[in-house]
């Protein structure tokens, strides 16, 4: 299969350990050793929220606050590169026509932030349409998609499946409640409507999760195209 993965960088790297850096990149290995075509999308995480807050407190413009957001997921996507053992890009694609190339010629295409307003979860989705994605899987820091957001409604209950439809539904509802925050933004969801994407939302705390869904054995929400 050919796969994109979305990583958050609070997965990836929350606190910049080697060891999880490493383990991710063990289970992108182990799919190329399977035979999948593999390319990742790596978010900001902590790191990026602490210096666009140090930013922000400097003055900094919105746009200037989203591109050293972008400057940081490209640090993280650098670090899962070390870490690789499959033949992958040299440095994070910056756009999504390089990531395609790099997988066109049997890379891992890994890359961070493209341009300013778009999230990594858009990234991820506009790569796994561009791309013709069998599967996308977006690696975050909670179990899946809920009905509400989980850190501030004790009443809110993971799905299991649903459709793309009700994914976009859902997500711009916990968005529009204030101080919540979604597994994915309103923007990706739309495109993985659009696009008919099969996609996994999953806690990617443990990184053989990922390894899991792609086997078809996923511990989070499938998002199946709109029938």
């Amino acid at each position: 299969m050919r796969v994109i993965l979305s990583i958050g960088g609070s997965v990836l790297a929350p606190d910049l350990d080697a060891d999880r850096v490493d383990a991710h990149a063990d289970v992108l290995d182990g799919l190329v050793d399977d035979g999948h075509e593999v390319a990742a999308v790596v978010g900001g995480g902590g790191v990026a929220r602490r210096y666009i807050r140090t930013a922000r407190d400097l003055g900094a413009t919105e746009y200037d606050l989203d591109a050293l957001g972008i400057d940081v997921t490209r640090l993280n996507a650098r670090l899962l590169i070390t870490a690789l053992e499959s033949s992958a890009t040299p440095e994070p694609a910056e756009s999504h026509e390089a990531a395609r190339a790099s997988l066109r010629r049997g890379e891992v295409a890994v890359m961070g932030g493209t341009i300013p307003g778009h999230t990594t979860d858009a990234v991820a989705a506009l790569l796994a349409e561009m791309a013709e994605a069998d599967l996308l899987v977006y690696a975050t820091s909670v179990p899946g998609v809920f009905s509400a957001d989980p850190n501030a409604d004790d009443g809110a209950e993971r799905y299991d499946e649903l459709s793309a439809g009700k994914l976009v539904d859902v997500i711009a509802s916990i968005e529009t409640a204030a101080g919540s925050n979604a597994p994915v933004d309103l923007l990706a969801a739309k495109i993985i409507e659009r696009s008919g994407l099969r996609a996994v939302v999953l806690d990617g705390s443990e990184p053989s999760r990922i390894a899991d869904a792609v086997a078809g054995d996923a511990d989070g929400t499938e998002v199946h195209p709109n029938e």
